[in-house]
């Protein structure tokens, strides 16, 4: 399995959130941008957060905001936001986020498969501050998309 697709309109760098919510949304109207959704999967994943709280942020510096799969997930999707200046989510540990990765998925084994397929992407330490400081689409797929 690998992850979805990441065209160049579901990533935007260096963006601007004044807080965890405004950085979710940035990272729903990605995959909104991308045909991944329909702008209500992005009111869920907010809802995911205010009723299980921060657990998304999945690593220092890093969000994984996701929802269940629903009929407003079009198809399996993946966006990636910087943030010019981290905010916080209200995790113990791991804030402040400065990436927010948006995932959809169309079916819970996709969701499994896909969530396992990024943590290997991030065990290696590098990964999210090359994330973070990509400066063009292809440094972020550079990072996503290489062979663990």
């Amino acid at each position: 399995m690998s992850l979805p697709q990441l065209p160049n309109s579901a990533i935007e760098l260096g963006a601007t959130a004044g807080d965890w919510r405004s950085a979710v949304r940035l990272a729903g109207a990605a995959l909104v941008r991308s045909g991944a959704t329909e702008e209500a999967y992005t009111e869920r994943m907010i809802e995911v957060i205010d009723e299980f709280g921060a657990y998304i942020v999945i690593a220092p510096g890093l969000a994984l905001a996701h929802a269940r799969p629903g009929p407003d997930v079009t198809h399996e999707g993946l966006s990636v936001i910087t943030l010019a200046e981290p905010v916080a989510f209200g995790h113990p540990h791991n804030d402040p986020v400065s990436v927010v990765l948006g995932l959809a998925v169309a079916n819970p084994e996709t969701h499994v498969t896909s969530v396992a397929e990024l943590a290997n992407v991030f065990n290696d330490a590098s990964a999210i501050p090359a994330i973070a400081s990509a400066t063009t689409p292809e440094d972020v797929r550079s990072v996503l998309f290489a062979e663990h």
